[in-house]
């Protein structure tokens, strides 16, 4: 997001005649008025020498907030006034627009940039980023997407900084950063910015997805194992400039930012600007030797036990399953 111009006055230019006789009869003609800085302004014009006028500058501006109130169990709902409180206490003007089911937050974003809306945030999880910036890029703007992380992973706010922060402080440090462009990948006619997974990590998903009962660590490894002893590694063919891999695989990971699925470092070394993806590939093992090698997964260490490419430009395909 944009650094935030603050409001500021000009001061009063080097002047050969004395100001005070000049403040006198601005405060006389306008009396109470001086407290409104458009009537100030105005009064100023009229009485001030040339060389000698006060203008104040004042710029807003303006966030359209889509919200997924459903996201991190609906700690997006309570953030809601929370996140628009933020935003005018800073001195922007905000609209907050609320997602209403699965594929809306791209609606919304589009719809957003024909109104022409220039700063984005996307209030909600991972889920949540990928529909809004779906609406983003489809629109080919340079409207600025900015995050409020309320989600169970928030993969992309640890991309951009702003992993951890609760809703007022992530405002707070959107309201003052300055915009950066990022990479984003495709597959078919769908956009990905943070990462995008093949074979048992989606088939995880699904399973972690159906067993709402479940917190904390065991919300992560039930569904693993479960998904294990059902799924059958499909052949990946995976094709980049120098560099091909085909065989039975677990999973084929191709990242932008550093980790996925909220706690997998999949690409530690991954830099969102740097024109390229990386791509992890995890071969068939058995199950003992996966659930030992997710530690290291976690902790980004992993890099000698699964092949990892940097590619401007992969072809995958696959057969089997999932």
């Amino acid at each position: 997001m944009p650094r935030v111009p603050r409001s500021r006055s000009a001061a009063w230019p080097a002047h050969p005649h004395d100001v005070r006789p000049l403040q006198r009869r601005i405060r006389h003609r306008l009396g109470r008025a001086l407290s409104d800085p458009i009537v100030f302004r105005l009064a100023a014009r009229q009485v001030l020498p040339r060389q000698t006028r006060l203008y104040l500058v004042c710029r807003v501006l303006h966030a359209h907030v889509i919200l997924n109130p459903a996201a991190g169990r609906g700690a997006a709902r309570r953030a809601e006034s929370v996140v628009a409180r933020a935003f005018r206490a800073q001195g922007w003007a905000v609209d907050v627009t609320r997602t209403e089911g699965p594929g809306h937050g791209q609606e919304l974003a589009s719809e957003a940039v024909r109104q022409g809306a220039k700063h984005v945030v996307a209030v909600g999880g991972d889920g949540t980023v990928h529909e809004v910036a779906n609406g983003l890029l489809r629109t080919r703007t340079d409207t600025a997407l900015g995050v409020v992380p309320v989600g169970s992973g928030n993969d992309f706010a640890k991309m951009v900084g702003l992993f951890g922060y609760n809703p007022a402080r992530a405002v707070a440090r959107l309201v003052t950063a300055h915009s950066r462009r990022f990479d984003a990948g495709r597959v078919f006619d769908e956009w990905f910015v943070n990462s995008v997974g093949f074979g048992f990590g989606p088939a995880v998903v699904k399973t972690r997805n159906a067993m709402h009962h479940l917190r904390g660590f065991l919300s992560y490894l039930v569904p693993i194992v479960k998904t294990f002893f059902k799924f059958e590694p499909p052949v990946f063919d995976v094709v980049a400039p120098g560099f091909r891999e085909r065989g039975y695989m677990m999973m084929v990971e191709v990242c932008n930012g550093t980790t996925a699925g909220g706690s997998y470092r999949f690409a530690p070394d991954a830099d969102p600007a740097d024109g390229k993806l990386d791509v992890c590939l995890i071969r068939r093992v058995s199950l003992p030797r996966f659930l030992l090698a997710i530690p290291r997964v976690m902790r980004g260490t992993h890099m000698g036990s699964c092949a990892n490419r940097e590619s401007t430009n992969a072809r995958w395909s696959w057969s089997g399953g999932a």
